[in-house]
């Protein structure tokens, strides 16, 4: 079998992220222009050839490359770091790679030993322009989500520091506060409409039900309604900060074990 004309791009970027993860974490120690340099532009390199290796798998497939697991948790990772380099574009702190860098990195780890072949002829269920909309918005939110999640992290950590001063080059508390809501307020209505809307719609043309409590569709619900409470708290009770932080971590890791639940529960989303 031939191997996809992808996989080279794919590590390619993979390399590249990785790069740019150890050198945003040499910056946490040093500080040094010229690491900030290297990482930012590993990772806008890496961002240039992982696009380059969905744009080749699209071509190839002949449909958007959402269709198995390799491709879905690709496609989450550039989406992190397109959201990373535009809030990086935004707020001028490198620093913020330090925490969201891994997150590519994992994702991309994760993919590549996912089985990599190209299903040009998708099973019937799959062969709808709602399949194009529901899965696409459904990885591009999880892609924000991980972002959330990876600012979080620093957030706590940041908080917990107090007041060493070795935290002086840090972002200060509020304004990773707000990227963790707006990395939130990007992926709730992605994750609302694909997910859940273009979800029910898909499974009406495909099965004949809009919801049928597959165990995919029971995640993707807990999941909805955990970022709705999120986005709630927030709005009605003035849950930011701390709070704010951990809800933001837990729901990351709830769509985590969801997605990778596929492999065990199975149910009639176990090929996506």
């Amino acid at each position: 079998m031939q191997q996809p004309g992808d996989i080279l791009y794919f590590w390619i970027a993979f390399l590249l992220y990785l790069l740019g993860f150890l050198s945003f974490t040499l910056y946490l120690a040093f500080k040094n222009k010229v690491i900030t340099t290297t990482a930012i532009s590993a990772m806008a390199v890496g961002f240039i050839f992982h696009t380059v290796a969905l744009g080749i798998r699209w071509v190839e497939a002949k449909h958007s490359p959402f269709s198995n697991m390799y491709e879905y948790m690709s496609s989450m990772a550039w989406m992190a770091v397109l959201l990373f380099l535009i809030f990086l574009w935004r707020y001028k702190k490198p620093i913020i790679g330090s925490f969201i860098s891994p997150i590519p990195v994992m994702l991309m780890a994760a993919a590549s030993i996912m089985p990599k072949h190209i299903s040009q002829q998708l099973m019937p269920a799959l062969q709808s322009y709602w399949f194009e909309i529901h899965v696409s918005m459904a990885v591009l939110a999880e892609g924000a989500f991980a972002v959330a999640f990876g600012v979080s992290i620093m957030y706590l950590l940041r908080q917990k520091m107090g007041d060493n001063p070795n935290i002086k080059s840090l972002p200060n508390l509020e304004l990773l506060d707000s990227i963790n809501y707006k990395a939130i307020s990007i992926g709730y209505p992605l994750f609302t409409v694909g997910a859940l809307f273009a979800g029910a719609i898909w499974a009406y043309n495909a099965w004949g039900n809009f919801w049928s409590w597959d165990p995919k569709e029971t995640g993707a619900l807990i999941i909805w309604l955990f970022y709705t409470v999120y986005l709630h708290a927030r709005y009605q009770r003035g849950w930011r900060g701390n709070k704010a932080a951990w809800m933001s971590i837990i729901g990351f890791l709830m769509a985590l074990a969801s997605f990778f639940g596929n492999l065990v529960v199975g149910g009639m989303h176990a090929y996506v």
